[in-house]
């Protein structure tokens, strides 16, 4: 039975090949000072700088950039974004890239008014912004987080060895996101394809999860059965546009909130697999590619008749003659197949975690109680050896 819960989503999404024609009114909205925020430099190479620094230039704004955002944005590289968007009073900013700069983005739009250590506030404590908002903008270059219609911010601390997200309330969403499935052809198949199990996993994240029978499962079933057809195809065919197209879409709605509601939703493969990373700075979708199997098979037997619905309704196992456990495992079994079909890293040993580093691996992984399983210290420890 579904229980009480509030949605609400205010992020307005213009979707296609024309969706930059709505940047310019989307920018009349606010004042004239943007902070432009993006990644490495590759939006310089392929283009879409250009076409951005262009229609902010027609519409009058004054820009102020801060590129250089890493994939797993740090708390230092926080702290230098908070300070050029405050010393300048800044009125929107604008994350042209992928998740991590849009993660950035609204990392530091609650950050930069906030009167005490972010980190400590946002990231440790989970609290709620308190100070002055900036409003945030993206133009999406790379699928896979769902940062660009949700509240969800990922930040990195080397030092303490954590890289912890939060997701904020409706507040802190995205004002506006321009998608355009074309500026996602140039990323790179490593991280085309680490985008698409970051994809997967969030709706596993939110499908195991809850006893009931309801909607949100068969909307999750059913972007599951997209995405997996959708991969294989650009996988093969990467500037294939319906393929490149289903993908960001299903992305969106991966994480948007939507198909939590009504579900205690779990994490915990995210925690795992952003501990591995704390440790090791790997690409986030592939950490959590080579955490993923060994976890879902420890709490397989808590969660049986969820993994059999699974490996029945999207990966077609025929249960005719076999036991839940064998139907279950099964399912797992063609999970695994396609993941090292489209090729994930399947362990943590390729990102150059070993035996001595788990102890301490476990030790940055939170744990979380929405799932199956409440893991232990010593069941994490288990799972992350199995991931090697």
């Amino acid at each position: 039975m579904l229980g009480n819960f509030t949605y609400c989503n205010q992020t307005a999404v213009h979707f296609g090949p024309d969706s930059m024609e709505a940047l310019k009114s989307e920018l009349d909205k606010y004042g004239k000072k943007v902070m432009l925020t993006y990644g490495g430099g590759s939006i310089k190479k392929n283009g879409i700088y250009d076409k951005v620094v262009k229609i902010l230039k027609e519409c009058g704004k004054e820009i102020f950039e801060d590129g250089g955002v890493m994939p797993n944005p740090t708390v230092e590289k926080l702290a230098e974004g908070c300070k050029i968007a405050k010393d300048n009073d800044v009125d929107l900013i604008l994350a042209v890239g992928g998740g991590s700069t849009c993660d950035y983005a609204k990392a530091v739009s609650v950050s930069a008014y906030c009167e005490e250590d972010p980190w400590e506030k946002y990231f440790i404590r989970f609290e709620e912004p308190e100070c002055k908002i900036i409003p945030v903008g993206c133009v999406l270059t790379m699928v896979g987080t769902g940062s660009e219609m949700n509240g969800g911010s990922v930040i990195t601390n080397h030092a303490q060895k954590l890289k912890i997200g939060h997701v904020f309330g409706y507040k802190v969403f995205p004002k506006f996101s321009i998608l355009n499935p074309e500026f996602t052809f140039t990323v790179p198949r490593y991280q085309m394809v680490s985008g698409i199990f970051d994809i997967m996993s969030h709706i596993l994240e939110q499908y195991f999860s809850g006893d009931d029978v309801n909607t949100s499962d068969y909307i999750s079933e059913g972007l599951l059965l997209s995405l997996i057809d959708s991969a294989e195809v650009a996988v093969k065919d990467p500037t294939n546009y319906e393929a490149r197209s289903n993908i960001m879409w299903t992305a969106t709605w991966a994480l948007n909130t939507l198909i939590a509601k009504g579900k205690t939703t779990d994490w915990e493969v995210h925690m795992l697999g952003q501990a591995v990373a704390a440790h090791t700075d790997a690409t986030h979708g592939m950490t959590l590619a080579a955490v993923s199997i060994p976890y879902y098979r420890h709490i397989m037997p808590y969660g049986l008749p969820k993994f059999k619905r699974y490996a029945i309704n999207v990966w077609k196992v025929d249960p005719k003659g076999k036991t839940d456990e064998q139907v279950a495992s099964e399912g797992l079994d063609k999970m695994k197949a396609w993941m090292e079909k489209i090729g994930l890293e399947m362990k943590i040993s390729n990102f150059g975690v070993t035996k001595d580093m788990i102890e301490k691996i476990a030790d940055s992984t939170l744990i979380m109680e929405g799932g199956y399983k409440v893991l232990t210290k010593s069941e994490i420890e288990e799972i992350l050896k199995a991931c090697l």
